[in-house]
């Protein structure tokens, strides 16, 4: 929904529209439950319905949030209304034609992830899906929030806009607007910057070894490369809200803000450091791919339930391959590492088993079931829509520069769908997709589409590649090959992954078991790849384990192991075209190439 449109609503109905203004409180942080309070003014009907949504735009799986809803009561003029729960995420208050209504809740929030709600003696955060209760045919309704810190210090930091002369009040326009708009409530360190003439808040919570400096200045360089491509910034500010702790990473994107989780002390070391720039260019670039160019499916949100669509391989696949350029476009890295990323994405890709079974298109619809609720057998059965789509990206990228001289690129792709859908926020259908990208390409590519996105045949990464001067050259782990990988898990070697049609899963071993030893010596997962080093193909081995704590060995004949690593190179004697097309792509020169 466009955000600056006000609610469709006859001017002579407005008297019946009720307001509705919410209170978030936390006067006990540290017991993790937020206290929300609604109150209505000017409700017109006899049974009120509210609603928690069930999932998170952005986060596409039912994550059901009303399990942590406690103490729910409502009320008119301090006496209790009668109420009752109709499903899971659905509550029926009955108002007796009382106008003025309250409804108090409280919501446990102890996830710290980007897409749940989290308070501790430190901070509150949450997300507006995961904490307000919808009005059902009210949803275009402007939605006050007022905000009680436990401590007068705790500062508050949200892309909603505040409500002037009214202490710790913000009003989203509607409720898409709300659930769109996370809070940082607490002691975090704010920092505010300007580009392109607009302002930019940075909200870190948790310590760590980042230089806020230098994270800045690559943050607005990040800023000014996306924005060239839409021709400039499509809001009037923008919020980052950063959390930091342990070994994490994730983000979820909003219109005017993001928030982001990354490991506290990943920003010494270089590759660490480019890591999180890259989270900030994918997060970013989906303030226009998926939050304002997004599928029809996505157009308008149904909370209840999931809502399907067989595009989430171009939201989040080619946000994905932007999120590898960007940052090389920005000078925050070469082009040796914006090819040694590329290698390592690419290993991944094509070492996971289940590129050959699930379609890209197939992977985007099915996200709500598998790539959020992975099991022992995801490897073998499913491939990530982000990973396979951001390898179709770059395919699709390299053909339309190939053909076209780099005068035209997947950015002209991008700004062809901003122009026509993102704008004014008109979901687009797949053939439309699929149609804008043949109309800058200026080539059928139905055979494409059929062999990638809806087919399962191998990427032909190095027909692509070879116009620009590069090659993909596989590498491959010396020794023998079982088809396992294993972890340590409390003194226990637990297999965790068998690959299909490995000499592990011919011989019986299943996820789950205990690895015990090979040929009567102990093993564990440090010291495997060292040891089937020592064997060579068709060696038949002896493979002890527990399966389900009873002994079993079982006999496991090897086989040569496959590629384990995949490199972008140049080419042996590039041609001048092959130069001049790689220059044209990343704009240096392919001599520059170690």
């Amino acid at each position: 929904m466009n955000e600056a449109i006000a609610p469709r609503t006859d001017t002579r109905l407005q008297k019946k529209l009720p307001t509705i203004n919410y209170q978030v409180a936390m006067p006990q942080p540290e017991t993790h439950l937020f206290e929300v309070t609604l109150h209505l003014v000017g409700y017109p009907f006899s049974i009120l319905d509210l609603k928690l949504p069930v999932w998170t735009p952005g986060s596409y799986m039912v994550r059901e949030y009303a399990k942590h809803l406690q103490d729910f009561a409502a009320f008119a003029n301090n006496i209790p209304l009668k109420w009752r729960k109709i499903s899971k995420n659905h509550w029926q208050v009955e108002t007796g034609g009382v106008s003025e209504i309250t409804v108090s809740y409280r919501i446990f929030a102890n996830e710290l992830t980007v897409r749940t709600n989290h308070l501790d003696a430190t901070h509150g955060y949450f997300n507006g899906a995961a904490l307000f209760l919808r009005l059902p045919g009210f949803d275009r309704q402007p939605i006050c929030v007022t905000i009680v810190p436990p401590y007068p210090q705790w500062q508050i930091t949200t892309a909603l806009p505040a409500v002037p002369g009214k202490t710790n009040t913000f009003c989203a326009c509607d409720f898409d607007t709300l659930v769109d708009s996370p809070f940082e409530i607490g002691r975090h360190q704010p920092y505010h910057f300007e580009v392109l003439g607009k302002p930019h808040e940075l909200a870190i919570w948790g310590r760590g070894n980042f230089k806020a400096r230098e994270m800045i200045a690559d943050i607005k360089k990040i800023i000014e490369a996306e924005a060239k491509i839409f021709g400039g910034l499509p809001y009037e500010r923008y919020v980052f809200l950063v959390h930091l702790f342990a070994q994490a990473y994730g983000g979820l994107e909003h219109k005017n803000s993001c928030s982001l989780i990354y490991q506290r002390f990943g920003f010494r070391d270089r590759d660490k450091y480019d890591r999180f720039m890259q989270l900030v260019a994918h997060e970013f670039f989906h303030l226009w791919n998926v939050k304002r160019i997004r599928p029809k499916e996505l157009e308008v949100f149904d909370y209840d339930k999931e809502n399907y669509t067989s595009c989430l391989w171009f939201c989040e696949g080619t946000t994905s391959y932007y999120d590898i350029l960007i940052p090389l476009r920005a000078g925050i890295y070469d082009v040796n590492s914006f090819l040694n990323n590329w290698g390592k994405e690419i290993t991944r890709f094509l070492t996971t088993p289940g590129r050959k079974v699930q379609p890209l298109s197939e992977s985007s619809f099915d996200a709500w079931i598998k790539l959020y609720r992975p099991d022992a057998n995801s490897g073998n059965s499913q491939i990530s829509y982000y990973l396979k789509g951001e390898m179709v990206s770059l395919l699709l990228d390299l053909l339309i520069r190939s053909r076209h001289h780099n005068k035209r690129s997947l950015d002209d792709v991008m700004l062809k769908l901003w122009q026509k859908f993102g704008k004014d926020e008109i979901g687009y259908t797949a053939q439309q997709l699929q149609e804008v990208i043949e109309s800058v390409a200026g080539i059928d590519l139905s055979d494409f589409f059929a062999r990638y996105i809806d087919g399962t045949e191998e990427l032909p990464f190095n027909q692509y590649l070879e116009p620009f001067g590069l090659q993909l050259v596989a590498e491959t782990e010396p020794g023998a090959y079982l088809g396992v990988k294993v972890s340590s898990e409390n003194g226990r070697e637990i297999v965790k992954f068998v690959e299909a049609g490995s000499p592990a899963q011919f011989a019986g071993i299943d996820p789950g078991d205990e690895l015990l030893a090979i040929d009567g010596i102990k093993v564990t997962a440090n010291q495997l790849s060292d040891r089937l080093k020592d064997y060579k193909p068709k060696d038949t081995i002896e493979v002890a384990v527990f399966h389900y704590d009873e002994l079993r060995i079982y006999p496991v004949t090897l086989t040569s192991s496959p590629a384990s690593k995949y490199r972008v190179q140049p080419v042996v004697n590039p041609s001048n075209t092959q130069k001049q097309n790689f220059g044209g792509w990343l704009d240096v020169s392919l001599a520059s190439l170690r």
